[in-house]
This record gives structure tokens, sequence and C-alpha cells, in this order.
């Protein structure tokens, strides 16, 4: 993996990654500490298991999370 400049000091780098099911090497975008930038598709996916992780925890509380409205 090689991090690159572009123009006004975006970063864009090559990784091998799944990106809509495709495994392939892909060009990502990072942030200024070299961190990738996630897809659409890995911030949903990411926010769905912190979804799950709350319902799991409200269930350890003794709460349905059903119930809430």
């Amino acid at each position: 993996m090689g991090i690159f400049f572009g123009g006004s000091l975006n970063l864009f780098g090559r990784e091998r990654g799944t990106y809509q099911r495709i495994t392939r090497e892909w060009l990502y975008w990072y942030n200024e500490q070299g961190q990738r930038l996630l897809t659409p598709e890995e911030r949903i996916q990411e926010a769905e298991q912190r979804v799950q992780m709350l319902v799991e925890h409200l269930r350890t509380l003794g709460i349905d999370p059903e119930s809430i409205t």
C-alpha cells in the first residue's frame, strides 16, 4: 500500500479490499493521519454492528429493545 498526495492535500492509496462484493486492489481515500476512510457500505455495516451491540446491551439490562418507542 502506498499513500499519495492529491490536490488540496487529499490523500489516496491502494489497498486490497472488497467493495460492492468485488475483491481486488482499490484506490481509497485517507485522512491526514493515514487512516483509510470508510466506504458508504462500510459505514452502514459499522452502524448496524453498533445497533446490534446496543440491542444486546439493553437485553443484558433487562430492557426489551422492541418496547422502546
